[in-house]
């Protein structure tokens, strides 16, 4: 980003709310060669990240050509916030509106952070949408909508706030990657029996299993109810909307887990396991099954890790029955089979991938400090605090 030199300088309005029409310039749009490549159409979006995700297809009859140092805003479905900042020229849908500001009033990316990350300009679109099946706003509705402008000076300081934070989450998101391709890699290598003179089990040998119980979940009570909804992608207890029971320990002491237990899901999200190590009072629901495994055979966490590789994935297919919707049940998860090494040898692949494991948590919990930082910068600037 190149800033004016003396950013004050160039200010000739007095500063405050403005329609975004009385700010932008009056650009004159040419269309693009049918067949242009890279083509952004608005599902391109990453509406997470507000970027765009390059895809292997080509331009057609309509496109136009964005400018550099511009925003696009979609138009169709505007309130899924398919909003991104461009900073080279690109062939684009013509289903986005294309905001480019007179330099002597706004920066480009001031207004892309303004209304890619505003609740207000949302609500505003979704007033203004109109149709079911494809809900659309006109450019002049985006036009006519109102935002407050501070000096030049501020919005540059705003800017280069919120760049230095996006950098930041850029760095940590690309170290959170290089940290799973670490454990994948590991876990392909260490529990890869070919050449290993380790012994073959069936879980069935290993394992005890008790199915969930069924009970409404509630906001409140005197323990956690784990679902299926509450494991994440990586086998990992979700923290956020925690449901509970109020039951007695005589009517659920079967259904209470322990640390190292482990939970996997029979239906829906089939052969998915949670290694469960969490402190809070817990009980399992009815659709999960809790196997206990034998400690002085296979380290529960070891069968976790068990659990993550593509030979686990083959068996839990093999073994799932079901036309309409495929299902465990305990004996067919007995079933499957293990490479299974000495406890020593165990444990150290545990140490190993755990410390993996550590190592992503905090940059997750990294992750979270960074969008925190993010919104409450973004929050006084909305409320003009900084």
């Amino acid at each position: 980003m190149t800033w004016p030199t003396n950013p004050s300088s160039r200010t000739k309005f007095t500063t405050g709310q403005r329609k975004l029409g009385e700010i932008l310039q009056g650009l004159n749009l040419k269309k693009a060669p049918i067949d242009s490549w890279p083509y952004v159409e608005i599902g391109d979006i990453d509406i997470e990240n507000k970027s765009i995700i390059f895809k292997d297809k080509k331009s057609i009859r309509g496109a136009i050509i964005a400018p550099a140092d511009s925003v696009l805003v979609s138009r169709v479905r505007p309130t899924r916030g398919a909003i991104v900042y461009i900073d080279k020229d690109y062939v684009v849908s013509s289903a986005f509106s294309i905001l480019k500001p007179k330099l002597s009033e706004s920066f480009s990316k001031f207004l892309f952070y303004w209304l890619g990350f505003s609740k207000n300009f949302f609500q505003y679109l979704q007033k203004k949408q109109k149709g079911s099946n494809y809900p659309s706003v006109r450019d002049k509705d985006i036009l006519n909508f109102k935002i407050h402008i501070p000096s030049l000076k501020i919005q540059q300081k705003i800017v280069e706030r919120l760049d230095a934070i996006k950098k930041a989450q850029e760095l940590n998101d690309k170290q959170i990657t290089l940290t799973d391709e670490l454990f994948q890699s590991l876990l392909h290598q260490e529990l890869k029996p070919k050449g290993k003179n380790w012994e073959v089990k069936k879980l069935g040998e290993l394992i005890e299993t008790q199915y969930g119980y069924t009970a409404s979940a509630k906001d409140k009570g005197n323990y956690r109810f784990v679902r299926i909804t509450d494991i994440d992608d990586d086998g990992n207890l979700k923290q956020n909307d925690k449901k509970y029971v109020s039951l007695s320990l005589k009517e659920i002491k079967d259904y209470v887990l322990d640390k190292e237990d482990l939970l996997l899901a029979r239906i829906g999200s089939i052969g998915k396991i949670l290694y469960f190590c969490d402190d809070e009072p817990s009980i399992f629901a009815s659709y999960l099954i809790c196997l206990s495994p034998d400690k002085s055979k296979i380290i529960p966490q070891y069968l976790w890790l068990f659990s993550r590789t593509p030979d686990y994935w083959r068996q839990v297919k093999l073994f799932a029955a079901g036309a309409v919707q495929p299902q465990f049940n305990a004996n067919r998860i007995k079933q499957i089979k293990i490479s299974l090494p000495p406890i020593e040898i165990q444990r150290k692949i545990v140490e190993k991938l755990s410390a993996v494991q550590e190592y992503k948590k905090k940059l997750i919990e990294q992750k979270e400090k960074l969008q925190e930082l993010f919104e409450s910068v973004l929050n006084k600037s909305f409320k003009r605090e900084i």
